[in-house]
């Protein structure tokens, strides 16, 4: 089973969606607690209780609280996570270049000691392409 490489696009985008969700929630929850104050105006135009007003009032306050509390659980595990997954990407970016890196750089090394051979078995054949090369390049150079 291929495992999956999320693409710093794609974190970006899990990033976005986890913040428009929690904006969703703290809307929802906003207007719910507002809903809860109108009807305890409401009540508290019906009925002069103040014992029942207060008592309102305390739970009103705790579900608030208990709500900010749930919202700010939620986006310190999302945000974890997708540091989590970001350290992890940026892990597997830095160890691929690392391999990548050291394979063009023995390719190189191949290539240099094969041209090197050539050269030393070639001396007159190798001077003859450097002067050729070079008076290539002087007159592109000239022309200019």
């Amino acid at each position: 089973m291929a495992e999956y490489n999320p693409t710093a696009n794609d974190m970006k985008k899990d990033a976005t969606a986890a913040g428009q969700q929690a904006k969703k929630d703290l809307n929802e929850g906003a207007k719910k607690v507002g809903d809860d104050i109108r009807d305890t105006a409401d009540k508290m135009s019906q009925n002069s209780a103040a014992g029942s007003l207060k008592d309102r009032g305390a739970e009103m306050a705790q579900t608030a609280r208990d709500t900010a509390q749930d919202y700010v659980e939620r986006a310190r595990e999302a945000g974890g996570e997708y540091a989590g997954r970001a350290r992890a990407e940026a892990e597997r970016l830095y160890q691929t270049s690392q391999q990548r890196a050291s394979e063009v750089a023995h390719y190189a090394e191949e290539r240099y000691d094969e041209v090197s051979e050539m050269v030393r078995r070639n001396p007159a054949q190798a001077l003859g392409i450097a002067a050729g090369i070079g008076f290539l390049v002087g007159l592109i150079l000239a022309r200019r």
